[in-house]
Parts: structure tokens; C-alpha cells; sequence
């Protein structure tokens, strides 16, 4: 046999499942996975059987995957990739980039923090260190933070306009925030999310704006926010989000639909230790903890006073 094989024979190479059917999302990606191998291929001059041989995959196998057939082992595709010496990701990218992408790409990965910070502040479109506008605050944290709260109270002591991210976007595509997860799901929502975030940064005039607690799961929508507001993170701890949320629930603020204490905490204590990283990117931090709405008010009207210096508290 002319092409080898891995190093337990053929038992690591999947049977084809057959030719795929038309308007299956998983078909559909597989037939634009093998496209890539193959014009990969072609671009390199490898013939199947070059690939087979520097791969150990057999040519049966490569065949195949560049049919868009059978199931496809990411280990195996990992051998394809390193045989045709590309990156396992340009083979597998949900879109294609532009011509350009692979030499930013690895110019990107030799820039300084700064180089990396100006590209991103261009390609956000965001204003440059110290053009940008002064007069609006963002306010990140967990579900019962007190972003709201907090942020209407500042806004009218500040005189400025007080926007919440999740009832603009209910706004501009009439549906809540629950119905656009159920029917069109995470990814829908974090699209939304971010184009009515970019309007937002764009609007002129002084603003407060309270987000949702999952903003920063996005790095393209939580680095424009970053760039665009003064961003303060509002700090609790676990049990003061779950009594917070529950004491909103009972005065009909919130949906009643929070799990037992106890599962309700371990799961808040994870979604806060992996987001905690991310929330202290924020420009300030203030620990609502054991402190009053009053308390914590006048905290955050001192800080966004004193960031904005002497004679720029009121907005235009």
C-alpha cells in the first residue's frame, strides 16, 4: 500500500459517513473544511499522496476529508495541518479573513503592548488617549451589583443621561433579553449586544450606562467598552449578589426564578472566580460590600468627580 497510515493503523482514521446533506450546518462547515485542504494543498504543490506520506494519514482518509465527508478527529486534522505546515486554526476559522489576516496576524504576535494597544484602538475605531469623551461611565459587575441602582443615581446627580445596555437593545429589536436567547440563542445576543454598544459610544453627550453582568465574555465587545467609557467595576461578594437579586425578585423587579441557596452560590462563586480577571481590567474598582446604597453612591459620584477633575461635574 502506497500511503501509510498512523501509528495504530487505520483504527484512528474515521469511516466516511457519507455524502452530507444539503442545509446541515455540520455538513456545510465539513464541505468548507475540505475546501481549505485542498486549495492548502494545491497551493503547496502536494499531491495527495505527498500529504499522506508526510502526514501518515492514508489517502483514502485525505480524500475524504476534502470531500467533506465522515467525521473528522481534530488529532488527525492537527497531522494535516502540521504535514502542510499551516496553522490547525486557518483550517477550522468559522470565516475566512482578509487576504491580509495572515501577515497581521503574525505581526501582531511580534508587536510590543503598545503596538497591540494603538492596532486595537484603531480597528475599534475608539478616540486616542486623551480625545475621547470624558463625560461617560460604565458600570460592570454581576447580576445584583447595584449597577442599575447606582447608575441612576449618579446619572442624576452628574445631570447626565442614564442608558441600561440590555433595555436598549429590547428597544431596538423588539424582543426582551430572555426572548432573544430562547429563540436565537448566546451568539445572537453577544452580536446585538455589541452593535448596540458601538451605537451607544457613538451617541454624543454625557452618559451612565449600566451593562449585563456577561459583557466581558466577549473580547472585541468588552475591549470597545473599555476604550470608550471610564469603566468602574462594582464588587460584592457571592452571598450579597444572590440576597441583592432575591430582594429585587420579591419586589417584582427581576424574574422569580433563582435555584436553591446553596447550588445558587456555588454556581455564582464560579461564574465570579472565571470573570474576575476580566472585571479588573475596569479603570476603578469599588467594593459594595457591608456599605449602603447611600454609602456606595457618594463612592462612586467622588470617584467619576474626581476623574473627571475640578469644574466637570455637570454635563453639557
Amino acid at each position: 500500500m502506497a500511503s501509510k497510515t498512523g501509528p495504530r493503523g487505520n483504527a484512528d482514521e474515521p469511516a466516511s459517513a457519507g455524502a452530507p446533506e444539503a442545509g446541515d450546518p455540520e455538513a456545510e462547515f465539513l464541505t468548507v473544511l475540505g475546501q481549505r485542504v485542498r486549495t492548502m494543498r494545491a497551493v503547496r504543490a502536494m499531491s495527495r499522496k505527498m500529504l499522506s506520506q508526510t502526514s501518515g494519514l492514508s489517502e483514502r482518509y485525505i480524500a475524504q476529508l476534502e470531500g467533506g465527508q465522515g467525521n473528522v478527529s481534530i488529532i488527525l486534522l492537527r497531522r494535516v495541518a502540521l504535514a502542510m505546515g499551516v496553522r490547525l486554526e486557518d483550517l477550522i476559522a468559522s470565516v475566512e479573513g482578509p487576504p491580509d489576516w495572515p501577515v497581521v496576524r503574525d505581526l501582531l504576535q511580534k508587536a510590543g503592548a503598545e503596538q497591540i494597544a494603538e492596532a486595537k484602538r484603531v480597528l475599534s475605531g475608539a478616540a486616542a488617549p486623551g480625545e475621547g469623551p470624558a463625560q461617560r461611565v460604565a458600570l460592570i459587575g454581576l447580576r445584583g451589583a447595584g449597577k442599575s441602582t447606582l447608575g441612576r443615581i449618579l446619572a442624576e446627580r452628574m445631570g447626565w443621561s442614564f442608558v441600561e445596555l440590555n433595555r436598549e437593545i429590547e428597544r431596538e429589536n423588539g424582543l426582551s433579553v430572555a426572548e432573544i436567547f430562547a429563540i436565537y440563542g448566546q451568539e445572537t445576543y453577544r452580536r446585538l449586544e455589541q452593535g448596540a454598544l458601538r451605537r451607544l459610544a457613538e451617541r454624543p453627550g454625557p452618559m451612565v450606562l449600566a451593562t449585563g453582568g456577561g459583557i466581558v465574555a466577549e473580547p472585541v465587545t468588552f475591549d470597545l467598552l473599555l476604550s470608550s467609557f471610564f469603566t468602574v467595576w462594582l464588587k460584592a461578594r457571592p452571598e450579597e449578589h444572590i440576597h441583592r437579586v432575591r430582594e429585587q425578585a420579591a419586589k417584582g423587579l427581576v424574574p422569580a426564578r433563582l435555584p436553591d441557596t446553596d447550588n445558587a452560590l456555588r454556581e455564582l462563586r464560579a461564574v465570579l472566580m472565571s470573570r474576575e480577571p476580566l472585571y479588573a481590567r475596569a479603570r476603578a474598582v469599588i467594593d459594595t460590600a457591608d456599605h449602603t446604597v447611600a454609602e456606595t453612591a457618594a463612592t462612586l459620584t467622588a470617584l467619576v468627580e474626581g476623574h473627571l477633575g475640578n469644574g466637570a461635574r455637570r454635563g453639557a
